[in-house]
């Protein structure tokens, strides 16, 4: 079976939402090493197409490194209805964006989160409910779609809340970066682990 998908989304795909593929994907191999890339693929898009073919922002790939991800071979690409078709999990930047992704794919909406709620509602999904976490792909795609519905079930009719969405740091200065780069880990980092823990 194919590896559990996790699709990040922002708006232009050189900031946000390749800092969060990237940071996934190293937060994965930390606690799998090379395994990782077989049990779960972390992936990126944007709403807008202005950036397709680019490299990351240099201040985002300054972050990814600087946390011990890669910035290599990447390459901006606009959303397509096909790449949220694929994914077990949609990550987006913002409210704005999560509409966006569930207009474009209305069956989507339950497994579609605002990152900073997704990491908000995580810490209460009892892991004792949750299939057993084991190295092997089938396995982890199904306690990866079990943590995802249990999230669906937290958050309730309210929705997101307006301190869930990363800031754009585009055009902004490292400190800002630094910021995003830590509210992304914020979600990230805990998601590999009750995953694969």
């Amino acid at each position: 079976m194919a590896p559990f998908t996790v699709l990040h989304v922002c708006m232009g795909n050189i900031c946000r939402s390749p800092m969060a593929e990237r940071l996934l994907a190293r937060a994965v191999r930390d606690r799998v090493g090379d395994l990782g890339d077989e049990l779960v693929r972390s992936v990126s898009a944007g709403t807008g197409g202005w950036h397709e073919g680019e490299e990351m922002n240099p201040p985002a790939a300054r972050q990814v490194r600087a946390r011990g991800g890669s910035a290599d071979g990447f390459e901006a690409r606009k959303l397509r209805g096909d790449f949220i078709d694929e994914a077990d999990l949609i990550f987006t930047a913002t409210a704005d964006q999560y509409d966006y992704v569930v207009a474009l794919r209305p069956d989507a909406a339950d497994r579609t989160f605002v990152m900073g709620e997704f990491g908000r509602l995580l810490g209460a999904v009892d892991a004792s409910r949750l299939p057993p976490a084991a190295g092997d792909p089938d396995q982890v795609r199904a306690r990866g779609r079990a943590i995802v519905e249990a999230v669906h079930r937290l958050r309730g009719p309210e929705g997101p809340l307006p301190g869930d969405d990363l800031d754009d740091p585009w055009g902004r200065g490292d400190q800002t970066f630094q910021r995003i780069g830590d509210e992304i880990e914020d979600t990230t980092v805990p998601f590999a682990k009750l995953l694969l823990s």
